[in-house]
């Protein structure tokens, strides 16, 4: 059995599928819903990388890498927020840090 396009494009579907579910269940933890983003860009990734197999073109590929760049720079970036906020509130609930103070 080989693995063609669509395998790729199922499992890419099921795993942003996932995330879309991990994002609308818990509303609460702010780290899960940054787990969840990350795991919808991997998911679209994934599509990136199969077309380009697919299409015998590396520009997918490539497409990739500065997606994986931004991506780590938004986790580093959200974390380092979500660890401001852990300091000055004690919580990391989302319901709790709905109010921004200037």
């Amino acid at each position: 059995m080989t693995l063609t396009l669509g395998h790729y494009l199922s499992l890419s579907a099921i795993l942003f599928a996932m995330a879309v579910i991990g994002i609308f269940m818990n509303r609460r933890n702010l780290i899960v819903l940054l787990m969840a983003i990350e795991l919808m860009l991997l998911a679209v990734n994934l599509n990136f990388v199969a077309f380009s197999h697919y299409l015998g073109d590396m520009a997918g590929q490539v497409f990739v890498f500065f997606i994986l760049t931004v991506a780590a720079a938004e986790s580093a970036i959200g974390l380092a927020i979500l660890v401001v906020l852990f300091r000055n509130r004690s919580t990391i609930d989302v319901e709790e840090l709905d109010t921004l103070k200037g």
